[in-house]
């Protein structure tokens, strides 16, 4: 008979204080696993934003018209509330299982051997960002879709994906010190690229809350700008980090860069293009909400590729832990 291990009053506090620890005591996840889990935090985060802009293009913002419940007497959507109200309700579903892919990103994190207390934490910060987006998701609501708290929701989306691709890269090196693959100039030139890209989806926003898409079938408030003259500032902004994108190839061939800037230098170049395609056909055509919603995705995509741009520019070695006891060279000594 196996005997039954003792739990005494304070493991069980400390588990109760402290579940993760308890969790890493117990299990070992593979490098891959951990690298599968912060992959399923990215992908539910850019899955909510683009799921968020069918809510709005649908003209379902107000499908549930107050927050936290789906109505003042109810907690969810009604028959009555029809296809407006199962779309919203089911976008807020969506946020729980956003938050099931952040919790196993940490699980993950925190469970693996050695500890690396900068992936936990990147876990972490994905989590308190998807609570404080939620919270705005709520007052989007109870404030009838104001462009500018639209513009807020997702531009902390942003973040999110940008967290969490930060993450996804971090489980695929070590914790070593950085060392730049590239020079000075090619770094500040990737850095030129993140703030125009950062331009891009900001000014994205307001193209947004000018335009005719409010996300509800009734008159919603839009930003008291012409919605034409945005739109080309976002072209401008889009053709920049486009030419930008080309010249950084350009350069990293002239200098003979490592395969890995490259090749996501090269990701980017061919998103760019396509998301450009998608938004002129869709400015010419009147904003059709399939394209939109197309382009949503796109942008979503553009700012993970951007940020693999600027990941890709540094390699983490392996940190080697060292051991206890006698050197490696006396133990095989010993043994022989």
């Amino acid at each position: 008979m196996v005997p039954v291990p003792n739990v005494t009053r304070a493991d069980a506090l400390a588990a109760v204080r402290n579940p993760l620890a308890l969790i890493a005591a117990r299990w070992t996840p593979t490098p891959r696993t951990v690298r599968r889990a912060a992959l399923s935090a990215l992908v539910m985060s850019v899955v909510i934003v683009v799921t968020g802009g069918a809510v709005r293009l649908t003209g379902s913002g107000l499908g549930c018209p107050t927050w936290p419940k789906c109505t003042a007497d109810s907690l969810t959507t009604t028959s009555a509330m029809g296809f407006h109200g199962v779309i919203e309700f089911g976008n807020r579903m969506l946020t729980y299982v956003l938050c099931a892919a952040v919790g196993w990103a940490i699980v993950a994190a925190r469970s693996e051997k050695p500890y690396r207390r900068s992936l936990t934490r990147l876990g972490w910060a994905q989590f308190w960002i998807v609570m404080g987006n939620a919270i705005l998701g709520g007052i989007v609501v109870l404030v009838g879709l104001n462009p500018y708290t639209v513009a807020a929701h997702f531009l902390l989306s942003s973040a999110l994906i940008a967290v969490a691709t930060v993450m996804w890269q971090r489980t695929r090196e070590g914790d070593g010190v950085p060392r730049p693959l590239v020079g000075k100039p090619v770094q500040q030139m990737v850095w030129f690229l993140v703030l125009a890209a950062t331009l891009l989806i900001a000014v994205g926003t307001v193209v947004t809350g000018a335009g005719p898409h409010a996300g509800d079938s009734r008159e919603v408030e839009r930003m008291p700008l012409d919605w034409e003259t945005v739109s080309k500032l976002h072209a401008v902004l889009a053709w920049i980090v486009v030419t930008l994108t080309f010249a950084l190839w350009f350069v990293l061939k002239a200098v003979d860069a490592p395969t890995a800037p490259l090749a996501r230098t090269r990701e980017l170049f061919v998103i760019l293009l396509a998301q450009g395609v998608i938004g002129y056909v869709q400015y010419f055509t009147k904003l059709p909400e399939a394209l939109v919603g197309l382009h949503m995705l796109g942008s979503c995509l553009v700012w993970i590729g951007v940020l693999r741009v600027l990941l890709a520019l540094r390699e983490r070695p392996e940190v080697v832990a060292d051991l206890p006891g006698p050197s490696a060279e006396m133990t095989v000594g010993t043994r022989a």
